[in-house]
């Protein structure tokens, strides 16, 4: 008896295991956020130092916020240099629209 007992607490964790997984995976699909992907290529011209100089928690929340609209200069980057960093960020906002069609025009 102590068999079939162990055997049914295996597959009703089993089960449980398969139910959970499905439930994941379908709430993944009905909340799924779209994030603007200007936002990686952002982050991607910073310097990528993370030093939190700028005030934001990292080059991440900096690129969010630059994209946002909450950050008016790229210059709050303490760490970056106009010509590798900030000229090629300004000019990649000024001419790529997101996704509400928009450009962002930022001051250096």
């Amino acid at each position: 008896m102590d068999a079939m007992n162990i055997l049914w607490a295996v597959l009703l964790m089993v089960g449980l295991g398969i139910v959970f997984a499905l439930l994941l995976v379908l709430f993944s699909k009905i909340f799924y956020v779209e994030e603007d992907k200007r936002i990686d290529a952002v982050e991607k011209m910073l310097p990528n130092y993370n030093c939190g100089a700028c005030g934001k928690a990292g080059c991440r929340d900096l690129a969010e916020a630059i994209v946002n609209g909450e950050v008016k200069k790229v210059s709050t980057c303490k760490a970056g240099k106009k010509d590798k960093n900030y000229d090629p960020i300004i000019a990649y906002l000024s001419s790529t629209p997101g996704p509400d069609g928009k450009t962002i025009n930022i001051d250096l």
